[in-house]
């Protein structure tokens, strides 16, 4: 109910002055609304086994064969908590949320062989949501991701630089062969806002199939874009 909805988010935003976890209750210490247990307890993937790019992990690269981008940098597989973040973050305001994601995305991405000077060049996207969707809403959960990684790890980010032309139906529960022919010119580049960049690192959500990067990744190649790293805040495991 809509009231309860109401007290619940009064409750989060207490927690968060108090600074209190929000998965446990107990008080912050490094990281804003998580508790040095809860933190540690994190399913976050090991970026030193992987190098820092899922695409190394077998059961990923197998699981996503026609990849159009060239690395897959994730924070963690899309289990608890994420399960429980992502939709409160993604359908119910939860904006908090997105300094949490940013934090520990720039935390791990400052940890691993990404500090090497080659990602200096790089731009910074976020995977849009079409306009009509975006007036229900009200956000775009990729872009307040993006904005606050993006200052984490000093990057330049264009917003605007992608665009959603073509308003698709929800992709949940869509085959990968159906997101493909639905998402078929989905999507528009400014060519202008990315044509001093041959390398762009592409923000979204969550990766499930792989689809919707796909195509902005083909298209952003098909503008002069040597390399797209995705990434992502959870990736959906592969069966």
């Amino acid at each position: 109910m809509e009231w309860q909805t109401k007290i619940q988010g009064y409750y989060r935003k207490l927690r968060l002055m108090l600074g209190q976890c929000d998965l446990c209750g107990n008080g912050t210490e490094k990281h804003s609304l998580l508790c040095t247990a809860c933190f540690n307890a994190l399913p976050l993937f090991n970026q030193n086994i992987i190098q820092s790019d899922l695409l190394n992990w077998p059961a990923v690269n197998k699981a996503l064969p026609k990849a159009k981008f060239d690395q897959l940098f994730c924070l963690s597989p899309y289990l608890p908590p994420f399960t429980h973040w992502l939709p409160g973050f993604k359908y119910h305001g939860r904006f908090e949320l997105a300094t949490i994601f940013a934090n520990l995305l720039a935390e791990q991405w400052l940890a691993s062989a990404h500090q090497q000077k080659k990602y200096e060049d790089y731009l910074m996207l976020s995977v849009p949501l079409h306009s009509s969707k975006w007036q229900v809403r009200g956000y775009n959960q990729a872009h307040l991701v993006a904005k606050y990684f993006a200052k984490k790890i000093r990057l330049d980010y264009q917003a605007l630089a992608l665009q959603r032309v073509k308003k698709n139906s929800s992709q949940v529960g869509k085959t990968g062969e159906q997101r493909r022919k639905s998402l078929a010119n989905a999507f528009a580049v400014d060519k202008h806002l990315i044509k001093n960049y041959k390398h762009i690192m592409l923000i979204d959500d969550v990766l499930t199939t792989g689809s919707t990067v796909n195509e902005i990744c083909k298209l952003l190649k098909s503008q002069g874009v040597e390399t797209v790293t995705v990434v992502t805040v959870c990736l959906t495991l592969p069966k």
